[in-house]
């Protein structure tokens, strides 16, 4: 089948699309390339062009008539440059997202992917989450998650248009063939930034936030393999129509999943994992939260196997040499000149 991928350029887009392809189906790609990479479109039918733009979402549609389903990663995604240009984070984010959404439903292609975020979630004793948690989103980037949710549940119900929101929890590693991997070149991501140390790019290793109240005082989260969660997403594709009766609201159009591994793990046992996989240590110092910065959560993903018959596979481990080969071989395939 032919599947649209909004953000298909991008770091888990483009691992997506990947994913997509070795499971025989057809990807099509829609990014402006504002933050994407043309290098990891140029396998795919790609258009460059932006989801506000009409114009070319509809010629997308033209050209391929038979898209089964479209999955939306378009975003900008960094907590802090959040904090400091919200206009441009609700712009491209909830305006953007709000034009493209009706104008599926207005082309009769109703059935969209949404990629969320765990970061909506506030924080809750023992810290694991399930989907029926309290959301309190703290950043403008994770609320821009959060009204989109709301937007596009509100439209499910009045138009022609279902929706599958996936809350994902923190993506590491790269595609294991290397085909796309975390392309920024100042990563905020911490796995990236973990590299760069490793790699001598970045002399120490910040650890943002020591007194939050988990076991060790560091931040606590859920770091799942992209490639994990690129193949949750061929689940959803191709369970799509099941999830909506299984699970939809009362309307049956709108579903909601975390997409994590169940378990917590701290930055610091992110730091020790990290260490151990390269054999020795890095260099490291304590700061204070960074602006939208929370203590974090970690998923319930029963439901994502009751529904997708999905769960993750991968380790922490194979999430970091993943990360570490394609940091090895990045500057070959991108061009940052």
């Amino acid at each position: 089948m032919k599947v649209l991928i909004t953000g298909g350029a991008g770091y888990i887009g483009s691992t997506i699309c990947w994913a997509l392809k070795d499971h025989g189906h057809t990807p099509i790609i829609l990014d402006s390339l504002v933050t994407g990479r043309e290098e990891f479109a140029r396998d795919h039918i790609f258009y460059q062009g932006d989801i506000g733009d009409p114009e070319i979402v509809s010629k997308v549609f033209e050209d391929h008539p038979d898209i089964f389903a479209t999955i939306h990663c378009a975003a900008l995604i960094v907590v802090p440059e959040s904090v400091e240009k919200p206009y441009e984070y609700y712009r491209e984010n909830v305006v953007k997202s709000m034009h493209f959404f009706y104008q599926l439903a207005q082309l009769g292609y109703p059935r969209l992917v949404f990629s969320s975020s765990a970061a909506i979630y506030d924080v809750v004793p023992g810290f694991m989450v399930t989907e029926e948690s309290p959301l309190k989103p703290t950043s403008p980037y994770s609320r821009t998650k959060y009204m989109m949710e709301m937007v596009l549940e509100d439209f499910t119900q009045a138009y022609p248009l279902q929706g599958i929101a996936l809350r994902y929890f923190n993506p590491i590693g790269a595609d294991p063939q290397l085909r796309s991997g975390m392309h920024i070149e100042t990563p905020s991501h911490i796995l990236g930034k973990l590299v760069e140390v490793a790699q001598g790019v970045a002399p120490v290793f910040n650890i943002t936030g020591t007194d939050w109240p988990t076991r060790d005082g560091t931040g606590i989260r859920d770091y799942i393999h992209v490639w994990d969660l690129a193949s949750a997403h061929i689940k959803a594709v191709e369970k799509f129509d099941q999830v909506i009766a299984e699970d939809g609201n009362t309307a049956r159009q709108y579903a909601v999943i975390n997409l994590g591994t169940g378990q917590g793990v701290t930055v610091r046992e992110l730091v020790d994992a990290f260490e151990r996989v390269i054999g020795h240590p890095i260099e490291k110092q304590e700061k204070s939260p960074r602006p939208g910065d929370v203590a974090g959560a970690y998923a319930n993903a029963n439901k994502a196997l009751a529904l997708l018959g999905w769960k993750a596979e991968k380790s922490i481990d194979e999430g970091i040499r993943d990360a570490l080969r394609w940091g090895e071989i990045r500057d070959q395939v991108l061009d940052y000149n």
